[in-house]
């Protein structure tokens, strides 16, 4: 019990130590991640829309 005891205790300490992100910080992220995957997916989407164009030019 007493060893159960001590990794809450340590755990709590650990959990002190922690630097958690500023709502400024995830907000930054968060548009970083949407921009760059819109351009991924517009680049793809053209991609896609070029690849077909051929396809049915050959066809």
């Amino acid at each position: 019990m007493e060893k159960l005891i001590t990794y809450f205790k340590l755990s709590k300490v650990e959990l002190g130590k922690v630097i958690f992100p500023l709502k400024e910080q995830v907000r930054n992220a968060y548009l970083a991640v949407f921009i760059v995957v819109t351009v991924i997916s517009l680049f793809l989407a053209l991609v896609d829309w070029i690849m077909s164009s051929i396809v049915s030019l050959v066809v």
